[in-house]
């Protein structure tokens, strides 16, 4: 059957070797529809990312960008505004019909920590072809903190979806009048509509904007760090927030979402909005995301403003959810038996973060 595959198949392609790895994949790297993927022992310090093309290993290209190499045995600190290239402890060996795609978890993209996929014959991050055969590498680039990482740490993972899987609008139309999947109305168009929330039902608080100038961030570390070392906090009562160029801020989404059982998404940027700024770098939404709660769960909007200051209205749309079928129901659903850090969120930080 064609859709998203889920965590069953996902063990009978290891058990297989079409997925392996230099060190035995653990259980709590397979999320009902994803697989966790893990930094291996070596960074290489690029001055510049790129990808290989055609007809060529990546390998092949380093000589062109490498400016150091360093080992991540005992922890090293990628550096704010740096490029790093790390191999990943997995190898992919894909059948034919079986094509992947890649995203940042959901603690990297709150983090501000650009981490894409790399690929032989790669001709763009992020997505591999069907039946893919060989190495894979993630791209990381810290925007906001300089971070600490060690071998194993895990900041992306991997979708793998067999033949069409993307509901169409008239589908998603469907499943929303069987299931609601957004409280209030839904906005459907290539896609679920989801606007920003800049006027809480409680309070003033909005959102945060990273400060730029704040130390190091061992990701290993959970609650360690003060949120107000790393964060300002942003108020609002007139429903409007100007965003600054080059400026990372956390809000949320005025929506709740729910995502069932027999269907993921993935959180795709609005595209009239493209130029002005980028909503979301973190775009997976697992079976079972704020299903069963009765409320849904919001969503965090990592939002980066590019070229000019933008006046944010509160309802403003900003982004849609792209549904797609599983190819069957996962046995494990998000938030059901397994660490789920942000179910039944509404604006949170990556989990490193206390209040």
């Amino acid at each position: 059957m064609n859709g998203v595959l889920p965590d069953v198949s996902l063990r009978a392609l290891i058990e297989s070797g079409a997925i392996s790895a230099s060190h035995p994949i653990l259980p709590e790297q397979i999320q009902p529809a994803s697989l966790d993927l893990r930094l291996g022992t070596t960074a290489w310090r690029l001055r510049a990312s790129f990808l290989c093309g055609k007809g060529r290993k990546v390998t092949d290209r380093l000589a062109d960008f490498e400016m150091h190499r360093m080992d991540l045995t005992g922890g090293a600190v990628l550096e704010k505004g740096c490029v790093y290239l790390v191999p990943l402890m997995e190898r992919l060996s894909l059948p034919a019909g079986l094509d992947a795609v890649a995203n940042a978890k959901s603690s990297t993209g709150r983090l501000d920590l650009l981490t894409r996929l790399v690929t032989d014959d790669g001709t763009e991050f992020d997505r591999l072809p069907d039946g893919y055969d060989g190495p894979i590498y993630a791209e990381i680039c810290p925007r906001s903190f300089s971070v600490l990482v060690r071998p194993g740490m895990r900041l992306n993972q991997l979708r793998l979806r067999q033949g069409q899987a993307v509901l169409s609008d008239g589908d998603l139309q469907a499943l929303h009048a069987a299931q609601p999947l957004v409280s209030g109305e839904a906005l459907i168009d290539e896609g679920l509509g989801f606007s920003v929330d800049l006027r809480p039902a409680e309070g003033t608080l909005v959102g945060y904007r990273a400060r730029p100038h704040s130390g190091v961030i061992d990701l290993d570390r959970i609650g360690a760090y003060r949120a107000r070392d790393f964060w300002d906090p942003l108020h609002a009562d007139d429903g409007q927030l100007i965003l600054d160029p080059g400026a990372f801020y956390i809000l949320v989404s005025r929506e709740a979402v729910a995502i069932p059982p027999d269907y993921a998404a993935e959180m795709a940027p609005y595209l009239a909005m493209v130029g002005e700024f980028r909503v979301h770098y973190a775009g997976f939404f697992d079976p079972g995301f704020g299903h069963g709660s009765g409320n849904g769960a919001r969503g965090v909007l990592e939002v980066r403003c590019h070229e000019a200051p933008f006046a944010l209205e509160h309802g403003q749309v900003v982004g849609r959810l792209i549904y797609e079928r599983m190819a069957a129901r996962p046995d494990r659903l998000y938030g059901t038996g397994i660490a789920s850090n942000y179910q039944g969120q509404g604006l949170k930080l990556a989990k490193q973060f206390r209040d």
